[in-house]
């Protein structure tokens, strides 16, 4: 999306404002870029990857570059860069790739991440059912043996859980449960510089517009704060309260 991404990153990076710096991408683009990640001590990348079969990732994605993804996780592996796959599971889609991806973790050192179906995408008319955090945990068990809980960091959206035998982690972001609202402390900043205090709340704040009518950084840091403050107590609540639950996720930046 930036031509500069090289420059903007190491600019980022260099300023030393950061405890950490992450990444998420679809990996298309990136396997360039790997060694400057490794350079600039990038702390954990994160890899869409919804399955494991060519032909069905053009089907999804609409794009014949599985090829490109997959030589990004092996270039992310091959520089020891922490590696999260996130792996949306879509009921009648790609449900027959939980295991193969989930072994995945067996022989590599990633953590391979399921995500519950959310209805950001433009007519909100699906969200996870059968393939929810408990379908999810069934599906798994049953193939891969007892799951044993791993204490993740602290505001983690994601339950992690080791397994036998494997170099790598499985583990669960209930995006349609919502379970992890109590503790999450996500913001996002939209493509059109909207920030959001929630993915399933409405925008609270125009943050490019403030930018563009020259307002100080003391008074955006006002504003950022006054919309934490008044951010919904959890993502139900917050859905309730949306002008726009049906949205895509690439107007909200995912």
């Amino acid at each position: 999306m930036r031509r500069d991404f090289e420059r903007l990153l190491a600019r980022v990076a260099e300023r030393n404002s950061f405890e950490s710096i992450s990444i998420t991408t679809n990996g298309v683009l990136t396997a360039p870029f790997v060694p400057l990640l490794k350079q600039l001590n990038i702390h954990s990348v994160n890899l869409s990857l919804d399955t494991l079969d060519e032909k069905r990732f053009e089907t999804i994605t609409r794009r014949a570059v599985f090829g490109d993804v997959m030589k990004t996780l092996n270039e992310l592996v091959k520089h020891g860069i922490r590696t999260k796959i996130n792996a949306v599971i879509m009921e009648d889609v790609n449900e027959q790739d939980i295991i193969p991806l989930a072994l995945l973790s067996k022989d590599l050192s990633v953590d391979v991440r399921f995500i519950e179906e959310m209805p950001f995408n433009g007519r909100g008319d699906r969200h996870a059912t059968k393939w929810n955090r408990n379908g999810l945990m069934r599906e798994l068990e049953q193939h891969l043996g007892n799951l044993l809980p791993v204490a993740g960091e602290p505001n983690t959206t994601s339950e992690n859980f080791s397994v036998h035998h494997h170099k790598g982690m499985v583990g669960i972001i209930a995006a349609w449960s919502r379970s992890f609202c109590g503790t999450c402390n996500r913001l996002r900043i939209t493509p059109s510089g909207q920030l959001k205090t929630c993915l399933y709340g409405q925008n609270a704040l125009d943050v490019r517009e403030m930018l563009r009518s020259g307002c100080t950084e003391p008074e955006i840091a006002q504003a950022i704060k006054a919309a934490i403050k008044h951010k919904a107590k959890d993502g139900h609540y917050a859905a309730q309260w949306s002008e726009r639950p049906e949205e895509s996720m690439a107007t909200i930046g995912g």
